[in-house]
């Protein structure tokens, strides 16, 4: 098993890529968070959708919010398992922190939006007899998060709202970057392919 590291930038080159990220990319999603944050109303004024279109937009949230609520759970178990050493368990519990904050946006969307949000289940059925060591626990979270890369990626599209279908792409940019430090700890390759399948 490989040490967990992440080597993190400069100071400087972070700051840089900061104020890049700043002046190109986050005035649009602060504009997707006013949308999402002003409700129903403001939604369908801003995008132009029908009452139809916004309950297909609350299925598809709905269906997402299960899916994090899994992803909660599933790291809850890995957490518990006592299999996780040092280095990796705070990654894994701010993973986690991830996912109850993906859940905690998704659920106030689909009551803004007029919906009721899912309950997490009571019980999860995770295959817990196959985790025996440290690299299963991983393997077991990093399908999880392969898993919610695609749910996403097939999302996106179909959301008749596109401040939503940004909300929703920028979730999966932090699914998919679970996977790939996942993966590299299993000392697999990150970024297996130029593309997601």
């Amino acid at each position: 098993m490989k040490n967990f590291a992440i080597e993190i930038p400069s100071q400087a080159l972070w700051l840089s890529r900061r104020r890049a990220l700043s002046a190109s990319g986050a005035a649009v999603l602060s504009a997707s968070a006013v949308a999402l944050l002003g409700g129903r109303d403001a939604l369908a004024a801003g995008a132009k959708v029908s009452a139809q279109e916004l309950e297909a937009d609350v299925r598809i949230l709905n269906t997402a919010l299960g899916a994090e609520y899994e992803a909660v759970a599933a790291y809850q178990v890995g957490a518990e398992s006592g299999l996780l050493g040092k280095a990796v368990l705070p990654v894994a519990l701010a993973f986690q922190g991830h996912h109850k904050e993906h859940a905690a946006a998704i659920a106030g969307a689909v009551q803004k939006l007029g919906g009721k949000p899912v309950a997490a289940k009571d019980k999860y059925q995770f295959p817990v007899e196959k985790l025996k060591a440290e690299a299963d626990v991983l393997r077991f979270a990093a399908g999880l998060e392969r898993g919610a890369v695609s749910a996403y990626l097939g999302a996106v599209p179909l959301f008749a709202d596109r401040a939503l279908a940004q909300v929703a792409a920028s979730i999966l940019g932090d699914e998919a970057m679970h996977w790939a430090v996942l993966r590299q700890v299993l000392g697999e390759t990150p970024v297996p392919s130029a593309f997601m399948a």
